[in-house]
């Protein structure tokens, strides 16, 4: 399911292409985004601007800027850029019926304000319950990220998560990527950014990869993460000698 079909740059509302963000090679050059996959995952090296753009996507899709559903509305530190104002998101005719934008760096933000959320009297049951009723802080990082997505993320949603490897071992990786799969063939879209080799191989993603080039289509193997992967794995010693050894030797 595509709840989101492509996604494109306003460009007459952008007030200067020589500031952050749209400066960024793959803002600057940015004009309409299709998306083909339920999956689809942005790669890139840090600073290329996949975060700031999963974050503009999600705010333009209607989240909180810090991440949570549409019901979060809270705010600790503005820091969000101002990219979404000049975003526009093509839909599907039909609504997600769940959603959710996680961030890595501010999901103690999240688990922090469903606590304060709880704590106030009210009819309905508490916001925790529907992340398996404990506390997330009462868990390890990687424990409440993959509570999330067993416990919260119900399907036939849409998902943004910005570098969810990021508490996650690999086989806990492997165990998200499970967990995305059930979603997926449950009606779900997700669009993520992350540096995972695991959470790439997902069967089928659409892999983008952001660079002083702008944004084009990946092939897994094409993706420098993979090919710097197995070139650690295959030839871990020489690969080592190469990078250790000392100026001049």
């Amino acid at each position: 399911m595509l709840f989101v079909r492509a996604a494109e740059l306003r460009r007459e509302r952008v007030p200067s292409f020589d500031a952050y963000p749209f400066n960024l090679p793959a803002v600057r050059q940015f004009g309409r985004l299709e998306f083909s996959s339920p999956v689809t995952v942005l790669v890139g090296e840090n600073g290329t601007g996949k975060s700031t753009l999963l974050e503009a996507l999600a705010v333009a899709a209607g989240f909180n800027p810090e991440g949570g559903s549409k019901n979060f509305a809270f705010g600790t530190r503005p820091s969000h850029s101002e990219l979404h104002t000049c975003l526009r998101l093509v839909r599907a005719p039909s609504r997600p019926r769940d959603g959710y934008f996680l961030r890595a760096e501010s999901f103690f933000n999240v688990a922090t304000q469903i606590e304060e959320l709880d704590k106030v009297p009210g009819a309905g049951p508490r916001i925790i319950d529907s992340y398996g009723g404990r506390s997330l802080h009462e868990q390890s990082h990687g424990e409440s990220f993959l509570t999330l997505l067993q416990e919260r993320f119900r399907g036939s949603g849409l998902y943004l998560l910005d570098e969810p490897e990021a508490a996650l071992s690999p086989t806990r990786q492997l165990a998200a990527l499970a967990r995305m799969h059930q979603l997926v063939e449950a009606g779900s879209q997700f669009i993520l950014a992350t540096h995972s080799p695991i959470l790439m191989a997902y069967p089928g993603a659409q892999l983008l990869g952001l660079s002083d080039s702008g944004i084009a289509p990946l092939d897994y193997d094409q993706t420098e993460h993979v090919v710097v992967m197995r070139h650690f794995i295959n030839d871990r010693e020489t690969l080592l000698a190469e990078l250790l050894r000392e100026d001049g030797a």
